[in-house]
């Protein structure tokens, strides 16, 4: 037997292909079209880019591995949370989906917790323009016409979910992205959807993660070769299925995301809801579970940015930084490029460099650029410890974590151990591909998701720790005074 795992990114989908015993068997990736910023702060794509790359990835996992791939027996998705998928009576999309990084809805998030001052108890988030409800609110206000043809409303994963099953279906970890979930007791909250003038009716079913949702169609079965019942599982929004892919589900467990976004992510035994920080508490892809974020925009996009605007690839850029390390600088880096959630709650907020001089050099702005996704990160901790939570050795994931200097800021700004998983993929593609084992064998899933062998440690720089403490305050001390000279 072989389980499928489907992780559907913003800027493609990768397809992981596992048997029972969680040894990759295969994988393959497809590009999907970038998304589009219509106006400043906007975030756009076309759900057919998703859909086109994940039959691309698939396809390729056949041509290469027909025989594991006739034994598919559970299949996993895993997406980008709070996407706005619209969908008319006949399940055609009315408009390019809104995602997750789109910051257009100040206003409306605003006007809904007006509308419902119990809002952040139900949903246990403050309402930030990047959930999925202020998009539809903002739909209501500026595109009346849409938003008259809703008929449903779905994740960008349960968009794929529903080309490939035919099903209306959505799990808790991304339904709790949504701030229409009722995150205590998992369930849609009447109340929250009434806010946004929806109803149940608009919502696709909600299974846990790794529960059934439905069964692959025909055609796809025949298309990839496989035979008999194919199950897709409920499944996990993308921070979820990263932690079931490291086996982060047991309380307190936990991993930094250094992706696109940065997360800094802590499984739960129950719901602790703490939005006066801005953490993000969420049900967890398995049941009975829940976990705590600080979510920072732009985290490995802020290199990605530098890179883009000096000609020069986000390795280089990295490489340099770290050649000439010698201790923080004086050039300052706020990563505030697509505003911030944690713990600012500020889609207008902006990024910035301060300390500039004639000695700086790319190098230095990459460094400072690291430096300043590390501080990020030190405020998503720093407002988790104020909710009572303890973080331990962190596990290291995400495409940041291949830089050997940016893992030893981070550690030593957390003054936490990270740990670097042995050769392997341990993200999302394999968590959601344990997920489909789950879903198809009524698997436990402590049993299945396993923490995977650590290959190393990065501990804190004793020497570093209070000349980053000075950086630090440094860089607390310039969101508010550069935000009053903003207004």
């Amino acid at each position: 037997m072989t389980y499928l795992g489907i992780d559907i990114g913003t800027s493609g989908v990768k397809a992981l292909l596992i048997d029972r015993n969680d040894k990759p068997i295969g994988e393959a990736t497809a590009k999907a079209v970038e998304p589009v910023r219509p106006h400043p702060g906007w975030s756009e794509q076309n759900p057919a880019d998703w859909w086109n790359a994940t039959l691309e990835a698939a396809d390729k996992l056949a041509r290469a591995h027909p025989a594991e791939m006739a034994a598919v027996r559970g299949i996993g998705l895993s997406g980008h949370m709070h996407g706005a998928t619209l969908l008319d009576k006949n399940d055609q999309v009315l408009r390019p989906c809104i995602l997750w990084n789109d910051g257009r809805s100040a206003a409306e998030c605003t006007e809904m917790e007006a509308a419902l001052p119990s809002l952040r108890d139900i949903a246990g988030n403050i309402a930030m323009p990047g959930f999925t409800a202020p998009k539809i609110a903002w739909v209501r206000k500026h595109e009346p016409e849409i938003y008259a043809k809703i008929a449903k409303v779905l994740l960008p994963k349960a968009y794929v979910r529903l080309l490939l099953t035919g099903e209306h279906v959505e799990e808790m970890s991304d339904a709790a992205g949504t701030l229409w979930l009722d995150v205590a007791k998992r369930n849609w909250s009447d109340d929250l959807l009434r806010v946004t003038g929806l109803d149940r009716s608009h919502m696709p079913r909600l299974v846990e993660g790794s529960a059934p949702s439905g069964a692959l169609k025909r055609e796809f079965v025949d298309r990839w070769g496989m035979s008999g019942e194919v199950i897709v599982a409920g499944g996990a929004g993308d921070n979820a299925a990263a932690a079931c892919g490291i086996g982060a589900i047991q309380p307190g467990e936990g991993f930094v995301s250094l992706g696109t976004s940065g997360v800094l992510f802590v499984s739960n035994d129950r719901f602790r809801p703490n939005t006066k920080g801005a953490v993000h508490a969420f049900c967890h892809a398995v049941p009975k579970t829940w976990h705590q974020m600080g979510v920072i925009l732009s985290a490995t996009d802020s290199l990605n940015w530098l890179a883009r605007i000096t000609g020069q690839d986000p390795a280089n850029l990295a490489g340099a930084a770290e050649a000439q390390f010698e201790g923080p600088g004086e050039e300052l880096f706020l990563p505030y490029l697509s505003g911030e959630r944690t713990p600012h709650n500020n889609a207008g907020a902006r990024g910035s460099f301060v300390g500039l001089s004639h000695s700086t050099d790319t190098a230095k702005l990459a460094q400072a650029v690291m430096e300043g996704v590390a501080f990020a990160f030190r405020d998503c901790k720093r407002v988790l410890n104020d909710a009572g939570t303890d973080l331990g050795r962190l596990i290291a994931v995400g495409g940041g974590s291949k830089s050997e200097l940016w893992l030893k800021l981070i550690a030593t700004n957390l003054d936490t151990e990270i740990a670097i998983p042995d050769d392997g993929d341990f993200g999302g593609a394999l968590g959601v591909a344990r997920l489909g084992l789950c879903a198809a064998e009524g698997a436990d899933p402590t049993e299945v998701m396993q923490n995977p062998a650590i290959k190393r440690v990065v501990t804190p720089d004793a020497s570093l720790v209070d000349a980053y403490s000075r950086q630090y305050e440094r860089y607390r001390a310039l969101y508010p005074a550069i935000e009053e000279a903003r207004r």
